[in-house]
């Protein structure tokens, strides 16, 4: 094949609406191949942000918390989903002070990228905020439970390569801040 075409949606049904997402039922049609339908799910989700917070001491502020999918204890970068209305800038921010208690200037966004497109259809963005100082108490929700620590930035590429960084967008956020370096 040449070109590739969107297929065309024919119906979207609803089938369940949890608090962190909406799963749907899609009936789709190819319009490249006559007579090619399918049905498809995916999940309906807002879209997410992963701060990237450095220190004044170039050090990156993680935390560390059980994770139910993997029962696991991960250690991660802040971060969580964008409220309705919310841009990348202000949701990163937000996410940094309330898990860490942190704050910092210049926040930008130093990527986007699409956590699972096959069956997602949110963004996720990387936020960073240099010069970050802790400034208050986190404000965690009902069932957060974080742990901080702070490591220093050439740490990063030997805690990805040990495994001891394993979630996948904070692997790629940590790739964006290295795109983003590189590029100065």
């Amino acid at each position: 094949m040449d070109k590739i075409f969107p297929w065309r949606v024919t119906t979207d049904s609803l089938l369940n609406n949890t608090r962190i997402f909406s799963l749907h039922k899609v009936k789709a049609h190819s319009q490249q191949r006559s007579g090619v339908a399918g049905e498809f799910v995916y999940l309906d989700a807002p879209n997410w942000v992963n701060v990237i917070a450095v220190t004044p001491e170039q050090e990156i502020v993680l935390v560390q918390q059980y994770r139910h999918g993997t029962r696991t204890i991960t250690t991660e970068i802040p971060g969580g989903m964008c409220d309705r209305g919310e841009n990348f800038i202000t949701a990163g921010c937000r996410e940094l002070l309330e898990e860490t208690g942190y704050v910092g200037d210049a926040a930008k966004v130093i990527g986007v990228v699409h956590p699972n497109p096959a069956f997602q259809n949110n963004s996720c963005a990387t936020v960073l905020v240099e010069n970050a100082v802790a400034k208050q108490a986190q404000q965690l929700d009902p069932n957060e439970e974080i742990c901080l620590l702070t490591i220093p930035l050439c740490e990063i590429p030997d805690k990805i390569r040990k495994g001891e960084i394993t979630n996948s967008l904070v692997i790629a956020a940590f790739h964006m801040l290295h795109l983003h370096q590189s590029s100065q």
